[in-house]
């Protein structure tokens, strides 16, 4: 790790990032730029080429997840980027998403609480870019319940239709199955692969995902 850590930084509370930037100052990181929108984190990015970006989740203009977006981005990008991610709220899928980026090193998922004590974060920011991860404690408990059983999430009547596309069934044979309309099958697939957290790719093959996530809960093929 060089003498001085680089930093981008991109917050849109004008208070919180320039108390942030002071902080870093103190413990041997340059902030190199601190924007207030995920659009200026990109180009600030792109621009400085910095050791280190930290971000907030909800940014300007819809105050979503704009920032975790722009994170994701320059994570595809270069997936050796050091990227830590601040959040005031525990959203494990924020958390898994950021995870799966690149190889999941060099990565941090922190509660802003955190910020408060300063030695915790300093040695946190110090981690990922050292190569580790860091996710905070209360995000690890949210996200191994979330993901310890996914399926369990399911109404019993998509846990029956899951358990149909397991077996190799079409949409039109399960509705025959069930005696419903294949629409309403659709609708069910569609309301599964919502509750797996499988979103539309073009190179993923949900319905495969979904079985092996149906697969590992429910190892005996016992619906």
């Amino acid at each position: 790790m060089p003498a001085v850590t680089r930093v981008v930084l991109a917050e849109d509370g004008v208070l919180l990032r320039e108390g942030l930037a002071g902080v870093l100052q103190r413990f041997e990181f340059a902030v190199v730029a601190a924007v207030g929108d995920a659009a200026a984190l990109v180009d600030a990015v792109a621009a400085e080429d910095p050791d280190l970006v930290i971000t907030d989740i909800r940014m300007p203009p819809s105050f979503t997840d704009e920032g975790l977006r722009a994170a994701l981005a320059l994570r595809a990008t270069d997936p050796g980027r050091a990227v830590v991610v601040l959040s005031q709220y525990v959203q494990a899928e924020y958390a898994a998403r950021l995870l799966d980026s690149g190889d999941g090193r060099r990565v941090g998922y922190l509660l802003k609480d955190r910020v408060v004590d300063i030695a915790d974060f300093v040695g946190a920011l110090r981690t990922v870019v050292g190569g580790g991860t860091v996710i905070d404690p209360d995000v690890v408990r949210r996200l191994l319940r979330h993901r310890s059983d996914p399926v369990a999430a399911l109404s019993p009547r998509e846990r029956e239709v899951l358990a149909l596309v397991a077996e190799g069934h079409s949409n039109a044979a399960i509705a025959r199955r069930l005696t419903v309309t294949e629409a309403a099958v659709g609708k069910h697939v569609g309301n599964i692969l919502a509750k797996l957290g499988l979103p539309p790719t073009d190179d993923t093959n949900r319905r495969v995902l979904a079985v092996l996530a149906y697969l590992r809960s429910n190892p005996e093929g016992q619906r």
